[in-house]
């Protein structure tokens, strides 16, 4: 029998590693107690997470929602929304925190515009989006024209590296997922030491736990149910607090709708690019 896939790579900082490792062994043991006994032993760390969304193969993972609207080649179905505890964060939604240097004199978003923007991944909701949500909102607020905000948008490839790139000057600003930025905070704090938070983003939908969208309704149910147990398992509780994890939310057609939202208000302030 081959195991199907399975990754946590969306929140899975090393210092992470047994948290989510221990949170999937105990994901797994139920599933395999409802009659799904193709769940994998180990979590998969040895692709990208874009590559993991398009295995057919896939059991659970998590997605960035940007994505998984405006891709027509993923096809993924949605299983539960996560709770985070961490600043940010308000039930099943969280939000970007822009950051700049500490010694950086401009002060008020506005104050970037000819800045050097760092974005993880031009795919990303929290990296991009949101980030573009902000500054289409600060330019409506202000009634400023819409030319290019930024004179230059440096990608990184993550988050951890857009924090680094604003740090060590290569870029001016970011816009990094609170939860992300928690982890940071908690588990390499001489990164964020040297930051300062700008301002903060819209709130949207958390990241989803997804499952290939040929999975059956069988497969949804034992992934929900187990996914609704290691929240509530108490043996659990320090796993999930190494993880910023608080709960689990359930989903349905419109969640994502929220993400659509932000994009079409900025398109229509005539911001559609982030530059």
């Amino acid at each position: 029998m081959t195991a199907r896939i399975t990754s946590l790579g969306m929140y899975d900082h090393p210092a992470q590693h047994s948290a989510n490792d221990a949170l999937w062994s105990a994901i797994a043991q139920n599933l395999r107690e409802r009659g799904i006994l193709d769940a994998a032993d180990h979590l998969d760390r040895s692709r990208h997470v874009h590559a993991i969304w398009r295995d057919p193969n896939l059991l659970l993972a998590q997605a960035c929602g940007y994505p998984v609207l405006v891709d027509p080649t993923l096809a993924l179905r949605l299983v539960a929304l996560p709770v985070y505890d961490a600043p940010g964060c308000s039930g099943a939604t969280h939000t970007s925190i822009l950051v700049a240097r500490a010694d950086d004199e401009r002060r008020s978003l506005s104050a970037f515009r000819g800045a050097r923007a760092a974005v993880n991944d031009p795919r990303s909701n929290t990296g991009m989006n949101l980030f573009r949500a902000t500054i289409a909102q600060a330019l409506a607020e202000q009634d400023i024209g819409q030319t290019a905000f930024f004179a230059e948008q440096v990608e990184t490839g993550s988050h951890r590296a857009s924090i680094v790139a604003v740090g060590t000057g290569s870029a001016d600003i970011a816009a990094i997922d609170c939860v992300t930025y928690a982890a940071i905070t908690r588990y390499e704090p001489a990164l964020t030491a040297s930051l300062r938070i700008v301002t903060t983003s819209p709130h949207s939908p958390t990241l989803p736990f997804v499952t290939a969208a040929a999975n059956d309704d069988r497969t949804i149910a034992a992934l929900t149910a187990a996914l609704w147990q290691v929240m509530a398992d108490p043996k659990l509780t320090e796993v999930r607090a190494s993880l910023f994890l608080a709960g689990l939310a359930s989903v349905d057609a419109d969640t994502l709708a929220p993400i659509a939202a932000l994009e079409a208000q900025a398109v229509r302030t005539g911001y559609a690019n982030l530059r």
